[in-house]
């Protein structure tokens, strides 16, 4: 938008919402408000033929003397205008090119067993999540029912994010811990339904703190000292450690985010968003002629974008 439009819609709008006496009262004072029209509203001001009267300096004269008339007013407004592009700038330097594959590491947490879905999935959908977080149990189900109604065209692999470390960090050393005994995925249900849901109603941190969740382990038959050595143990911390330094690399600091085969998602998208995503990807997958399994590899991670691209930045190449 050019900046004269701009500075003409910003007018119009500080002049239509101003209660009180204005500066800018006395950009209409030169056209009265005239008796309505057959075709013209109560109260509208009908638009003002432009005087082009006089010789070339006269009319030069005139246009020189409407602007020192309006001068105060342009230039508060000129200033608001640059301000808003400086915030919208700043904004597009903030957020993820819609566009670009960002080429996200899975392999550690594939080999851990924290993913749900066949390696020769031919879409990868990267979770970056936290146990205290609502909107990350909120999708949960979602995540679960895209992998069955798929039947072996999604998977869906799950990184640490620990933005809430108080509350939520035994809940993913515990969850890391089960991956080891082949139920990540049975152990991270557990957590939500027996240790975040019952936090979540409560406020009560002990909800997700290792006693509570020890015993939801035991029902789904782990082995519970195993299980508090493991999560106690080096190896889950550094896995998760990993997890959030991978994810550092593209700029996510807020859960749930998540990467369809690269293409980032901020936030927790209904179930018919997610699919119509997934369709597209499909449909990406099956005109590159590379097999479902060789596709995460072979075109995320190895033609993808391998740190953070704003939006900014792709409008500049």
């Amino acid at each position: 938008m050019k900046l004269g439009t701009s500075l003409v819609l910003l007018l119009a709008a500080v002049v239509g919402c101003e209660n009180a006496q204005s500066r800018l009262d006395d950009v209409t004072k030169s056209a009265p408000i005239q008796a309505p029209g057959p075709t013209q509203q109560p109260g509208v001001q009908p638009p003002v033929a432009a005087d082009h009267s006089g010789d070339v300096e006269t009319r030069l004269r005139r246009l020189e003397d409407n602007y020192a008339k309006h001068a105060e007013a342009l230039d508060f407004l000129g200033k608001v205008y640059a301000q808003q592009k400086a915030q919208q700038a700043a904004k597009e330097a903030d957020e993820h090119d819609p566009a670009a594959v960002f080429a996200v590491a899975i392999a550690d947490d594939v080999k851990l067993g924290k993913v749900d879905g066949p390696a020769s999935a031919p879409v990868t959908i990267v979770k970056a999540f936290d146990f205290a977080c609502p909107y990350c149990q909120r999708v949960n189900d979602t995540m679960k029912e895209l992998v069955k109604e798929y039947d072996g065209k999604v998977r869906v692999v799950y990184a640490d994010l620990v933005v809430h470390p108080d509350t939520a960090t035994t809940a993913h050393l515990l969850a890391c811990a089960a991956a080891k005994q082949g139920k990540y995925m049975a152990m991270k249900d557990a957590i939500w339904t027996k240790g975040f849901l019952p936090y979540a109603q409560s406020r009560d941190p002990s909800k997700l703190g290792k006693e509570n969740l020890l015993a939801a382990a035991k029902e789904i038959g782990l082995d519970t000292a195993k299980l508090e050595a493991d999560a106690s143990g080096g190896e889950c911390q550094q896995a998760i450690q990993a997890d959030m330094a991978e994810l550092g690399k593209f700029k996510v600091n807020s859960t749930p985010t998540f990467f369809v085969n690269g293409i980032h998602v901020g936030g927790a998208l209904p179930k018919a968003a997610f699919k119509q995503l997934i369709d597209e990807r499909l449909a990406v997958v099956e005109k590159s002629g590379v097999s479902g399994a060789d596709y995460y590899e072979q075109e995320v991670l190895g033609k993808g974008v391998k740190a953070f691209r704003s939006k900014a930045d792709a409008t500049k190449q």
